[in-house]
C-alpha cells in the first residue's frame, strides 16, 4: 500500500503536521512573559524612586547652601530659614545655628515613597560680620 505523500507506510504523526519552526512549548512563552512583566514594572518602579530620592538629597543640600548664605549675611534668622525652606523638598526640617564664627544650616527631609529613607544637607559658612 502506497501512500501518495511519499512516505513509506508510516501514518503521519501530529508533530510533523505542524509547520516547520512551531515546537510545543508555545504556552511557555506566555507564563514566563506573565512572571517577568511584574518582576520588570517592580524594577522600573525601583528605579524612578531612587532618582526621586537623589533629586530630594541635591534639593538638600542646595537649600543648606541658601540658608548658610543668607544667615552668613547677617539676615534674621527667618530670613534664613524661609531662604533656605524655598529651594528645600516639601515637609523640610531646617535648623540654623552659630558656632562662633560660622553659621550651620542643616536640611532634612524625607524620601516620598514606600521605604523610610531620611535625606539631609549640611552647610557651613564663615558669618560676613567677622570678615576684615
Amino acid at each position: 500500500m502506497r501512500h501518495s505523500d511519499g512516505l513509506s507506510g508510516a501514518e503521519p504523526d501530529a508533530a510533523s503536521s505542524r509547520p516547520p519552526g512551531k515546537g510545543t512549548d508555545g504556552g511557555y512563552v506566555t507564563a514566563e512573559a506573565a512572571m517577568a512583566l511584574p518582576a520588570l514594572i517592580l524594577f522600573g518602579a525601583a528605579l524612578i524612586w531612587g532618582l526621586m530620592a537623589a533629586g530630594a538629597q541635591i534639593q538638600c543640600v542646595d537649600a543648606a547652601r541658601a540658608g548658610a548664605r543668607a544667615a552668613a549675611r547677617s539676615d534674621p534668622v527667618g530670613v534664613a530659614v524661609a531662604s533656605a525652606r524655598s529651594a528645600a523638598p516639601p515637609g523640610s526640617r531646617i535648623a540654623v545655628m552659630r558656632e562662633g564664627d560660622l553659621v550651620r544650616v542643616r536640611v532634612e527631609a524625607r524620601a516620598a515613597g514606600p521605604l523610610a529613607l531620611r535625606l539631609g544637607g549640611e552647610a557651613v559658612a564663615l558669618a560676613e560680620e567677622t570678615v576684615r
